[in-house]
């Protein structure tokens, strides 16, 4: 691009391309791949690299004290996400004895791996390191010491089968199998309080080498519900250091706080706020080509044509300040024809929320407010009631503020609510009866971090 010609107006399109097919992860992955693993054809070494698709792979640490349950969570990760099991059985001998290149190779070519209860010294964390084996979740199981030796203390195994039962959780119902179980060795409570010991020990200088990246799930509870926090952890994506341009889409019924929270979001993170309807009383006002199309319709207090709503929304995203700050849009789409239009002009938002709140606090939020005629001052019943009876008298109610009126426009939302939730899949669902601070929290929360992806 000419330097001559700033600022420049960037498409639309470009940074959507970016965000959507994370332009910025796959760059980073591969320079950080190639500075690993220091190939002598970095071309041929990149094209391998894209073609096995490794930002999606599970790179999984299960860290635990004994007893805590993380081989079987292991197990069970890997089995549902089709990846290896690396133990320290399988590993200390062949890898931790030197850093030679095979092993760099071996971690190259492996479509997924999950590492139970490696490392277990801050030496084998720098190690692992070392090697370029960089995971992307640690999960760290935790519970009381003195769960964990009871745990211990009930372990028998099947010499013949090489099974674990236990006298509490997994007792065998055939007397033939209890006859023949007997007590694994290093199970006593001495030997559990020594091992739990050297794991707190050496825990605190391992945790600092996975700073951002690590989950501590309590052990103390069901063996599945251990399993499926680790399982959603396990799938999800963290905050990415991508440059990010917010582009949010505000769907809800009347009533539902649209409007505060796009300003809320307008006001911290800079957002151009869009509200639809606004945008066309400008328009009038500035009695603009488009506006002088669009008075006749206010006049007539009739819908204004997609098609005109179109061209105005529009010019508006497609303005510089939109382009580059990101945009909250509220007040449109408000059926599956609008949504299509959007989309077709290439104004795809990066996160959809919808606020759901129920009628009756709808109606509560709306049939009660008020306006002074005197003043202009405006008043809720409930929330903000008038200071003197005298004011209170001339307080008067807006025609569509009337409990009619609002039931009407509910039953429209909700007659194509189920049609855009449809159309906007990744959509978040809030509840929006609440605090609205809680709400913004919420869809904050939203904004700054990535989509989770579905659990198969």
């Amino acid at each position: 691009m000419d330097a001559t010609t700033a600022p420049h107006r960037i498409p639309p399109e470009m940074p959507q391309y970016g965000e959507a097919n994370h332009i910025f992860e796959l760059m980073q992955n591969m320079l950080e791949q190639l500075l690993i693993h220091q190939p002598k054809d970095p071309i041929l070494f990149m094209i391998s690299h894209l073609q096995r698709d490794n930002n999606n792979v599970p790179k999984i640490v299960i860290l635990g004290p004994p007893a805590s349950g993380k081989t079987t969570i292991a197990m069970w990760l890997c089995k549902h996400l089709n990846s290896n099991l690396l133990t320290v059985e399988n590993l200390i001998a062949r890898e931790f004895s030197s850093l030679a290149a095979g092993a760099r190779r071996h971690y190259q070519n492996v479509t997924g791996w999950i590492l139970d209860g490696i490392p277990e010294t801050r030496e084998q964390a720098l190690m692992i390191q070392t090697l370029g084996i960089t995971p992307r979740h640690v999960i760290v199981l935790s519970s009381p010491d003195t769960v964990l030796i009871e745990r211990n203390l009930g372990k028998r195994i099947d010499p013949q089968t090489g099974e674990i039962y236990h006298t509490t959780f997994g007792w065998p119902p055939e007397a033939e199998i209890q006859n023949r179980l007997v007590v694994p060795e290093g199970i006593s409570e001495l030997e559990t309080a020594r091992k739990l010991l050297e794991y707190h020990r050496n825990i605190i200088g391992i945790l600092p080498a996975y700073p951002k990246i690590l989950k501590v799930i309590s052990a103390d509870q069901p063996c599945m519900d251990v399993f499926y926090q680790a399982l959603t952890y396990a799938q999800t994506s963290h905050r990415s250091n991508a440059p990010f341009t917010p582009r949010v889409l505000l769907c809800g019924p009347v009533g539902s706080g649209k409007r505060l929270q796009a300003a809320l979001l307008a006001q911290k993170y800079g957002l151009v706020n869009v509200h639809c309807g606004q945008l066309l009383k400008e328009a009038v006002a500035d009695k603009s080509k488009v506006g002088e199309l669009i008075q006749p319709y206010f006049q007539k207090k009739m819908a204004v044509p997609d098609s005109i709503i179109m061209k105005v929304l529009g010019q508006r995203l497609s303005q510089q300040d939109s382009v580059q700050k990101g945009w909250v849009l509220h007040g449109f789409p408000r059926d599956l024809d609008q949504a299509h239009m959007l989309h077709s002009l290439g104004h795809q938002p990066s996160r959809v929320f919808f606020l759901n709140v129920p009628l009756d606090s709808i109606i509560e939020r709306l049939t009660l407010r008020r306006m002074d005629p005197v003043t202009g001052e405006r008043y809720h019943l409930m929330y903000k009631p008038p200071p003197t009876v005298e004011i209170q008298a001339r307080l008067l109610q807006h025609p569509k503020d009337t409990k009619e009126q609002v039931k009407l426009k509910m039953d429209l939302f909700y007659r194509h609510s189920s049609d855009l939730e449809e159309f906007y899949r990744q959509a978040i669902a809030i509840n929006g009866d609440q605090d609205p601070y809680t709400v913004f929290e919420y869809i904050e929360s939203g904004i700054i971090n990535p989509l989770p992806r579905k659990v198969p």
